[in-house]
């Protein structure tokens, strides 16, 4: 009988609420087949603030688990023995304490933490460029990034330290030969960070460690390519940049999450088919297969998907791993033709963009630069959707459908109560109340002395985990010895010479804005702690391609500054970009302040992943328009704004 490779972990991205609702659904995932778990952290933990800080207001435990302090990661895995549990955290900026929470954890739970297993995102270049929970500056986070992979090589050393994560690069529009050259320079400027950190004879065995975490995008056969195009290329720069002579160092280990960005809205049940093929461009090669694979649920399009939904995407992976003979063949495309000339294709222009990159100084040097090709490259894409170059089913074409029975009295998506957050905020305050706070004190000097020395982090963090500090304590310590950091936009800039169905727009707009006798004035705005900002930043591209005035600050802004930018620029029209679900509370607080301070005349329209109770809800509160995803037409937005400035503008087009 044919021996079977071993099947790929078997991973859910899950999260939600409270860490007590989290761990049930852990426990529930393992028991249905899940062979390890994906943590998902809700954006108050991921850039350092407590539940109850002003920021993280409407944040708390939408997008994952709230974790404040050890007593919340203790309850995350109660019942979950770490020592024999593969975790992957999906956590950058705070990544050294969430791990020194962890670690904590386990010991309490009598385990050795030379045996953990798992992986810690911490990866902050992407942040800058796509997913926005940095906390400090590029050059003292990549420092942190050293930290773990340091510590993690003398105490953890079967704990993945680093996930160069492309995978947010795809969701903001990068090219497979981006994707490609963008992780790779990444991964090059940590390994160049590490190498003077340890011995030379140890070096490949911590190289070994690295992993990946990717994207697989609709376009098979290229994203199948494209793993293959890793493999070679990591290859490629541990032996002849880092000299690595064993081939099993390295190997290119990756995850995967198959890509959200092609979800879509209208017709989600085709969802379905989408993440099954693109699961198949990650598992059907063997010598690039992914070592652990977790995919979206068909609605999360909509919202949070539900138990039920997750488990459907789970059983997925189990019957192509259980039920299918793929893990009894070897790799069914070596000696390709087809294939191997797409991979050399795709290996020439990662190398060439790699070696524009060396030539600016590195990935830190060139972040300015790649967020910049990425909102292009992004507003490409996207125009091909607009023209019907690109077909989407069920969106620019095929667009007939019946309603969904998917799609029931809960709307087809799980609803985060709002009282968790008062629920956590009060936890937190009875944890802050027992604790010793001499010692926690004590703990956070030692924590800031060492970042302001530059020793590693991790023993400190670990000591300030156990004495009771919280995450958003221990990020201000960072904070303040680093700084704070505001990412580019890649919307500054002239306009693009793209004329196609823009002549009318253009035309509109000059004829408000001699009307108004200025320049017609778009703010963008993202109130809030949700760092997905590429919807907002092609609404800021278009508009300006439009000829509006733009003023967009980028993401993270209070609904206070908010408001103070609107009165600053005189700003006609008010656009709020929210994807986390927190768009109630963050819309209303904003829409509060502009009445107090006067500007209840100036329209506010709002974009994100917003079911359709919560936009007539807005509506009601005084919002003019509400988009969705299934708002693909930019132009139409676009057309909007300026309707709702001057209505005569439109009606004498």
């Amino acid at each position: 009988m044919t021996q079977k490779d071993r099947p790929w972990l078997i991973r859910t991205y899950a999260g939600h609420s409270t860490a007590h609702a989290s761990n049930a659904l852990y426990r529930s995932n393992l028991a249905k087949g899940q062979t390890g778990l994906s943590v998902a952290f809700d954006l108050p933990t991921q850039t350092g603030y407590d539940s109850d800080d002003t920021l993280a207001r409407g944040e708390v435990g939408k997008v994952g688990v709230p974790v404040c302090h050890l007593g919340d990661m203790r309850t995350l895995f109660d019942q979950i023995p770490l020592e024999q549990m593969n975790t992957s955290m999906t956590i950058n900026a705070t990544a050294p304490w969430l791990l020194a929470l962890y670690i904590a954890a386990a010991e309490e739970q009598g385990a050795d933490i030379s045996k953990l297993q798992g992986t810690v995102q911490n990866d902050l270049i992407k942040e800058y460029l796509s997913r926005g929970t940095y906390v400090c500056p590029p050059k003292p986070s990549l420092k942190m990034i050293a930290d773990v992979a340091e510590y993690c090589y003398a105490n953890v050393p079967k704990w993945n330290p680093m996930n160069v994560c492309s995978y947010h690069l795809q969701e903001a529009g990068a090219t497979p030969e981006q994707e490609l050259a963008f992780a790779l320079a990444t991964a090059i400027a940590v390994l160049d960070e590490l190498q003077p950190r340890v011995p030379a004879e140890d070096f490949p065995a911590l190289v070994g460690r690295i992993s990946f975490f990717v994207n697989a995008g609709i376009r098979f056969v290229t994203e199948m390519c494209k793993m293959r195009a890793f493999v070679d290329l990591w290859d490629e720069i541990c032996e002849h940049r880092y000299g690595v002579a064993d081939a099993k160092m390295r190997r290119f280990r990756y995850g995967v999450q198959v890509n959200s960005l092609g979800l879509t809205e209208q017709q989600p049940e085709n969802n379905v088919y989408r993440i099954l093929i693109e699961m198949l461009a990650v598992t059907l090669s063997k010598n690039a297969r992914a070592r652990a694979v977790q995919l979206p649920a068909w609605n999360e399009a909509l919202g949070l998907p539900r138990p039920w939904d997750q488990q459907w995407s789970m059983r997925m992976q189990q019957i192509l791993a259980f039920e299918t003979d793929l893990l009894e063949y070897g790799d069914l495309f070596d000696k390709n033709p087809v294939v191997d000339a797409k991979v050399e294709e795709l290996k020439d222009g990662a190398r060439a963009e790699l070696a524009n990159l060396d030539s600016m100084g590195g990935a830190i040097s060139s972040i300015e630069y790649m967020k910049s090709r990425l909102v292009e490259s992004n507003a490409e894409r996207l125009n091909r959707i607009e023209a019907g170059e690109t077909t989407v089913v069920g969106v620019n074409k095929f667009t007939t459908t019946e309603p969904s029975p998917l799609m029931s009295e809960d709307g087809g998506i799980m609803v985060v109560d709002p009282a968790v957050e008062q629920d956590q905020i009060n936890r937190l305050n009875a944890w802050r109340a027992e604790r010793d706070e001499n010692a926690v004190k004590a703990a956070l000097t030692a924590l800031r002395e060492a970042a302001s020395n530059g020793a590693n982090v991790m023993e400190p963090s670990i000591a300030a985990a156990k004495a009771g500090a919280t995450t958003g304590e221990w990020a201000k310590q960072m904070r303040q010895v680093f700084g704070t950091y505001r990412g580019p936009t890649g919307v500054s800039g002239s306009p693009s010479n793209k004329t196609e169905g823009l002549d009318d727009i253009r035309e509109a707009v000059n004829a408000v804005s001699d009307r108004l006798g200025r320049r017609l004035k778009f703010l963008v705005g993202k109130p809030g702690l949700d760092g997905h900002s590429n919807g907002a930043e092609q609404i800021a591209f278009r508009a300006r391609d439009c000829g509006m005035d733009i003023s967009y600050d980028g993401i993270r802004l209070t609904p206070e500054e908010i408001v103070a930018s609107v009165q600053a620029t005189d700003a006609h029209v008010v656009g709020l970009s929210i994807l986390s679900g927190s768009h109630i509370p963050l819309v209303e607080d904003v829409i509060t302040k502009m009445q107090a301070a006067g500007l209840a005349h100036i329209p506010v329209i709002v974009g994100g992943i917003i079911p359709d109770e919560d936009s007539l809800r807005l509506q009601k509160m005084g919002v003019s328009k509400v988009y969705t995803p299934k708002d693909f037409e930019l132009n139409a937005i676009m057309t909007d704004i300026v309707a709702l400035v001057d209505p005569a503008a439109i009606a004498a087009q």
